[in-house]
C-alpha cells in the first residue's frame, strides 16, 4: 500500500478559508504600508551564500537552508574536509546558494546592486515567504511569510517614530487592541556592556539577554557565565531584570546605569526622544515600552530596536520586531547608508486573531449564488446571468453537470454558499429564477435585476 503523502516538517498547506483570511491581513497590512508611503519590491527566493551566511551571527547561520548544488559543480565539493571531518567547510563546497532566511538582508542586497536607480531615501515594503531551519513549534515554522517596511537612506529619528505609529496603524486596522510595542536601543546594550566590563562579549551579552523571555533570568546568566562573562560583570547587569515604571521613568534609571558611558548615553537620548515624540503625537490602540533586556539578537542592528508582544493572555512570542542597521549595506560595498526597518509576523497574527475571534465574518469573499443545472438549454439560460452578475462583481457559479438535485444541493452546503437559483421551463418563460435561501429554505421567483439588489 502507498504511504500517505505529506508535508515535509515545519511546513504547511493553506485551505481556501486559511487562504481568504491571510489575505485579509496581507490586504490590512499593504493598505497601511501605502498609506506611509512604502513602495513595494520582490526579491528570489534563493540568494548566494556569501549574501546571506555572516549576516545573522553564528546561530542566524546554522538555521539558513543551504541549496544543494547540481551537475557539473558537484565535481567541486570539497572531500578533503569531509575527511578530516571537518563538515562545515564540507557542507559549504556542496552549496553556493542559499534559501533566504530574511527580507532584510537580500533588501540590502538590492539597494547596493539598484543604487544607481533609487531614489533616497528609499522605502519600500516587500511581503513574501522566508525559510529557517528552525525547530517547528507553535506559531514557529520553517516556511512563513514576513511583511516588511524598511527606509534607507535617512538617519532621522523620525523614521522610527513613524514605524511605531505604522504598527500602531496597521493593528489597529486588524481590531487588534493591547498590542505592546517594545522599545530599546543596541547602543544602550553596547553602554551596559561598557560599564559592567563585558565589551568585548558584547554578541554574546545580547544573544543570551534577547532569550530572557525564554529561558527566564537564571537561564540569561547561566548562559552569560558559559560564555566567559563574570559573575561580577552580571553581578552589575542585575538591576537590568527589575526596570519598572512608566517610559521616561525608565529612562531616567538608564541615565543613572550608563552615565560613565558615552555610546550608551547616546543610545538614552535616542529612545528619549521618540518616547517623547509618541507621547505628544498619541497612539491609537497599541502602548509603546521601554524593555531594557530586548537585544534582538541579529549582528546587524545598531540603534533602535523593536518587538511586538501580542495581548495579555495570549500565549504568542513576538508577533513584529525590526530596528536600525547603519551598517548593513556597507557588507556589500556601499557605506554610509543609514536603514530602519520593521516586521509583521503573519503566521503569529494569524493564530492571534483566530485565537481572539478577531476576523470579520465577511472575510471569505466567497460564491454567493450557486445555478443549478437541469440540461443544456437551462444551463445556457443560466450562464447569461452569470456573466452578467460576474461583470457586476458578484461572485457565482454554474454546478458543472446536469446531476440529480440533491448532489447539487449538497455541494452548495458544503461550499456554505447562501443562495441557489433554480431555473426550469417555467423561469425560462418567465424570465426569472427561483432563488432559494439555504439557510431559511425560503423560495422567491425573481428576475435577475431583483436578485443583483438582494444579493
Amino acid at each position: 500500500m502507498a504511504q500517505k503523502p505529506s508535508t515535509p516538517k515545519g511546513t504547511r498547506d493553506f485551505n481556501p478559508k486559511e487562504v481568504a483570511k491571510r489575505n485579509y491581513i496581507f490586504n490590512m497590512i499593504k493598505s497601511q504600508f501605502k498609506k506611509f508611503g512604502f513602495q513595494p519590491i520582490e526579491t528570489p527566493s534563493f540568494e548566494k551564500s556569501s549574501t546571506l551566511l555572516g549576516k545573522y551571527g553564528e546561530e542566524g547561520d546554522r538555521l539558513i537552508f543551504k541549496v544543494l548544488n547540481s551537475g557539473d559543480k558537484v565535481k567541486k565539493a570539497d572531500l578533503k574536509a569531509l575527511e578530516e571531518g571537518k563538515l562545515a567547510r564540507f557542507s559549504n563546497s556542496l552549496s553556493e546558494k542559499a534559501l533566504r532566511y530574511d527580507l532584510t538582508v537580500p533588501f540590502a542586497r538590492y539597494v547596493v546592486q539598484h543604487q544607481n536607480d533609487i531614489t533616497f531615501p528609499f522605502k519600500r515594503y516587500q511581503i513574501q515567504p522566508v525559510w529557517r531551519a528552525d525547530r517547528p513549534q507553535h506559531g514557529r515554522f520553517q516556511e512563513f511569510y514576513q511583511c516588511d517596511a524598511d527606509v534607507v537612506g535617512s538617519q532621522s529619528l523620525w523614521q522610527e517614530v513613524e514605524f511605531v505609529q505604522l504598527y500602531d496603524s496597521v493593528f489597529t486596522a486588524l481590531d487588534l487592541k493591547g498590542v505592546t510595542i517594545k522599545m530599546n536601543n543596541r547602543k544602550v546594550l553596547s553602554g551596559i556592556a561598557e560599564v559592567i566590563g563585558a565589551s568585548d562579549k558584547l554578541i554574546d551579552f545580547t544573544v543570551a539577554l534577547d532569550k530572557l523571555d525564554k529561558i527566564g533570568e537564571d537561564g540569561v546568566k547561566k548562559e552569560m557565565l558559559e560564555k566567559g562573562i563574570s559573575q561580577e560583570a552580571i553581578n552589575k547587569v542585575q538591576p537590568l531584570f527589575s526596570f519598572s515604571g512608566t517610559f521616561i521613568e525608565k529612562i531616567n534609571q538608564l541615565k543613572e546605569l550608563l552615565s560613565g558611558s558615552e555610546i550608551g548615553m547616546t543610545g538614552v537620548e535616542e529612545l528619549l526622544f521618540i518616547g517623547n515624540a509618541i507621547e505628544e503625537l498619541g497612539l491609537e490602540t497599541a502602548v509603546l515600552d521601554l524593555d531594557v533586556t530586548l537585544a534582538r539578537g541579529l549582528n546587524y542592528y545598531t540603534g533602535a530596536i523593536f518587538e511586538v508582544a501580542a495581548p495579555e493572555g495570549v500565549k504568542m512570542g513576538s508577533i513584529g520586531g525590526g530596528g536600525r542597521y547603519d551598517d548593513l549595506t556597507g557588507i556589500f560595498g556601499l557605506k554610509d547608508v543609514s536603514g530602519v526597518g520593521i516586521s509583521f509576523g503573519l503566521a503569529r497574527i494569524y493564530l492571534v486573531l483566530e485565537e481572539l475571534n478577531l476576523f470579520p465574518d465577511t472575510v471569505e469573499d466567497d460564491v454567493k449564488v450557486l445555478f443549478v443545472n437541469f440540461g443544456k438549454e437551462e444551463a445556457l439560460y443560466c450562464m447569461k446571468a452569470i456573466k452578467e452578475m460576474r461583470v457586476r462583481g458578484i461572485n457565482v457559479e454554474l454546478y458543472p453537470s446536469d446531476a440529480k438535485m440533491k448532489k447539487q444541493m449538497n455541494y452548495a452546503n458544503k461550499r456554505q454558499i447562501p443562495y441557489v437559483a433554480i431555473v426550469g421551463s417555467e423561469e425560462m418563460k418567465s424570465n426569472t429564477f427561483m432563488l432559494k435561501n439555504m439557510e431559511t429554505g425560503e423560495q422567491e421567483q425573481l428576475l435577475l435585476e431583483e436578485i443583483v439588489r438582494k444579493i
